[in-house]
């Protein structure tokens, strides 16, 4: 990676891609050190593929069907990063399980969010499940993909009360507003080199990051 070249983003999704459109603002705004190359869905009605064409970005589907098995799908996409010689890698919504082989394939450079602190919570339905077991906070966690899902070294957190008022559809908002905020700010420090994985773990200004960076979203008391 380029010191002085901005570092070449590829970001995948599945659905609408509101973080995806976070990031590639951030990275036009200038706050991430970064030019996202392409946007890739594995669904063709993905709504983030209109989002990113509306801000210059050139978008590719690679969908998975009954004549495209596993491997074909992830071949595809392999080759479809490839192309883009990509940095980074961010998955924001891509709600497909990547193999082992894949995985290792970029292992270093591909991120993932996740909404809840991890590593409680994997999997799906987090905030149905956080509301369920009377949490009182709450959360999403970037972190660094690796073969087991959700088990990634996560590199920052945002937290935040779980309130009496809250429903599934009002924390799942109000997650949702801190992840636009993190997962850019863990991308510009991987862009600026803060942020690093080396020796199969990840290293922040210079040191081994042990425990995640936590930003705390708590309103004032």
């Amino acid at each position: 990676m380029n010191a002085v070249a901005p570092l070449r983003l590829a970001i995948l999704i599945s659905g609408r891609g509101s973080n995806m459109t976070a990031i590639a603002r951030a990275c036009l705004n200038g706050e991430i050190a970064a030019r996202t190359t392409i946007v890739i869905a594995d669904r063709a009605d993905a709504g983030g593929l209109s989002s990113a064409a509306d801000l210059g970005i050139p978008t590719a589907v690679i969908q998975r069907s009954t004549t495209r098995d596993a491997a074909a799908f992830e071949a595809a996409l392999a080759a479809t990063l490839e192309a883009q010689r990509p940095d980074a890698i961010a998955l924001a919504g891509f709600m497909r399980i990547l193999s082992a082989a894949f995985v290792t394939r970029f292992l270093g450079r591909m991120f993932n969010i996740h909404p809840s602190l991890l590593p409680a919570y994997r999997g799906l339905h987090t905030h149905r499940r956080v509301l369920a077991a009377r949490e009182t906070q709450h959360g999403a966690s970037v972190h660094f993909v690796t073969a087991e899902l959700d088990g990634g070294p996560v590199v920052l957190q945002s937290r935040l009360a779980v309130v009496p008022a809250d429903t599934e559809l009002t924390l799942s908002a109000r997650v949702q507003a801190t992840e636009h905020i993190i997962y850019p700010q863990a991308l510009a420090w991987f862009a600026q080199q803060r942020l690093a994985w080396r020796n199969g773990a990840p290293w922040f200004d210079g040191r081994p990051l042990t425990t995640p960076i936590v930003e705390d979203f708590h309103a004032p008391a």
